[in-house]
C-alpha cells in the first residue's frame, strides 16, 4: 500500500476530499481540535439554565462534550462531513392535513446513523492507512458538538435556530465527524450569515428560542416528541398539531433552503408510507406492527408507548370525531402515557362523552398522572 509522509498533508486532504465525494458526502471540511475554545462557556450556560431538559447525559458528559480533546486528548484535527437530505416537497404542507401525521424529514427513511457511519469508517480507514495516524468516527452518538465544529470547518454556520445552515444545502445536512491524531490543514470558519432574518424564530409553535442562537429543549417539539419520556406538558399539546415525530418548522422556513437540491442518493429519499401516514392507521398499531413499519427508521427508537402518545395528541388536535372509537380503545392501554394521552384526546374531541365515562375509568385508574387527565383544565 502506498504510504504518504504526513508532511504532505495538503495532498492527503485532497485525496480524502475526492474519496468523500465518491462515498456520497456533499460537504467536507477540517478544523483544529481546539478551534472552538468558546464552547465550554456556552455549553455550561445552557446546562445551568436547564435547557437540556431531561437529557441528563448532556450534563453528565459536559466536560468531555465541551472539547474534542476533552473526549480524546490525542485529537489534533476534526474532519466534518455532511450528506444532503433535502426533501422533495415542502414538509410543512402536511401540517394542514389533520388526518395525517407529520414525521420529521430526517426520520422518513433509514436511520441516518447507519447510513453515514459505514462511509465515515471507510474514509477514516483511508486516512489511517495513508498517514499512520489514529482515527475515531462519530455520528451523533458520542459527546461531540458537531454543529459548532462544522461551523469551524467551514461547512456552514449555526443559524438563529441553532441548526447548521449551509449556503449550498440550507438546513438539510446530516453530519458526521472523524477525529484524528494527524495534524491537518484546516478550513476557514464560516461566518454567520442570517442577517436580520428571524423566520425560524417566528414560526416556532412553542416559543422554544429564548433569544437568537439559543434553544430551550424543554419547549421544543423535536425534543418533546422524541426525547421526552413522560407525558407531553399540557401547554404544548395543542401547538403540537399533527406532529407525531419531530418538528421541521424552523428548518423548513429558512430562505437558504432554496439552494438545497434533493438528495442525490436514493437511500436518503423519503419512504412513501412515511410521508403521509394516516393517524387512524397509526393509532391501531401493536408492538409487532410498530416495529415492522419503522424497521430501520429512527422512529423505532422511541418505542410504541411514546409513539402512540404522540399520535393520540395529534388525533385530539384533529377535530375528527369519527376517530373516537379508536381513542376509547386506548383508554385501557397498559402504558400510562398512552392512557393519559387517550384521555386528553377524548376530552378534546367529545367533552360530553368524556364526562360520561370519567367516573367509571377513574374508579379503576391506579396511576395518579392518568387520573389527573380526567379533571385537569384544558387550555
Amino acid at each position: 500500500m502506498e504510504s504518504y509522509d504526513i508532511r504532505d498533508a495538503e495532498k492527503l486532504v485532497a485525496e480524502l476530499r475526492i474519496r468523500a465525494n465518491a462515498l456520497g458526502f456533499d460537504s467536507f471540511g477540517i478544523a483544529a481540535a481546539d478551534a472552538r475554545p468558546d464552547l465550554p462557556e456556552k455549553l455550561n450556560a445552557a446546562i445551568a439554565a436547564g435547557w437540556h431538559g431531561d437529557m441528563e447525559w448532556m450534563a453528565e458528559t459536559a466536560q468531555r462534550r465541551a472539547s474534542p480533546r476533552g473526549m480524546w486528548p490525542e485529537a489534533k484535527s476534526v474532519i466534518l462531513l455532511g450528506i444532503n437530505y433535502g426533501p422533495e416537497t415542502d414538509p410543512l404542507a402536511i401540517l394542514g392535513e389533520k388526518s395525517l401525521g407529520s414525521i420529521s424529514v430526517y426520520a422518513r427513511n433509514r436511520d441516518y446513523h447507519e447510513i453515514i457511519k459505514g462511509k465515515l469508517k471507510e474514509l477514516a480507514g483511508l486516512l489511517a492507512r495513508r498517514s499512520g495516524a489514529e482515527v475515531k468516527v462519530f455520528v451523533d452518538t458520542a459527546p461531540l458538538m458537531e454543529k459548532p465544529l462544522a461551523e469551524a470547518a467551514g461547512l456552514g454556520w449555526q443559524g438563529k435556530h441553532t441548526v447548521l445552515v449551509s449556503r449550498d444545502f440550507g438546513c438539510w445536512l446530516f453530519l458526521g465527524a472523524i477525529l484524528t491524531s494527524a495534524e491537518l490543514p484546516g478550513n476557514t470558519q464560516h461566518e454567520e450569515s442570517c442577517g436580520s432574518c428571524t423566520r425560524c424564530l417566528d414560526i416556532c409553535p412553542t416559543n422554544a428560542f429564548p433569544a437568537p442562537f439559543q434553544l430551550d429543549s424543554r419547549r421544543c417539539l423535536a425534543y418533546l416528541t422524541v426525547e421526552h419520556k413522560a407525558q407531553i406538558p399540557l401547554e404544548f399539546r395543542a401547538p403540537m398539531g399533527n406532529r407525531i415525530y419531530g418538528c421541521d418548522d424552523c428548518l423548513a422556513v429558512c430562505p437558504w433552503n432554496k439552494f438545497a437540491s434533493v438528495s442525490r442518493e436514493a437511500k436518503l429519499r423519503a419512504r412513501a408510507d412515511l410521508e403521509r401516514p394516516v393517524l387512524a392507521d397509526l393509532v391501531q398499531l401493536d408492538d409487532e406492527r410498530f416495529r415492522t413499519l419503522f424497521a430501520g427508521s429512527p422512529v423505532k427508537r422511541i418505542g410504541l408507548g411514546r409513539f402512540l402518545r404522540n399520535v393520540l395528541i395529534a388525533i385530539g388536535n384533529s377535530g375528527d370525531a369519527t376517530l373516537l372509537p379508536l381513542v376509547e380503545q386506548r383508554l385501557d392501554d397498559d402504558s400510562d402515557i398512552v392512557r393519559g394521552a387517550a384521555v386528553w384526546a377524548l376530552r378534546r374531541l367529545a367533552p360530553e362523552r368524556a364526562s360520561a365515562l370519567s367516573l367509571a375509568y377513574l374508579a379503576r385508574e391506579s396511576d395518579s398522572s392518568v387520573a389527573s387527565e380526567w379533571t385537569v383544565e384544558l387550555s
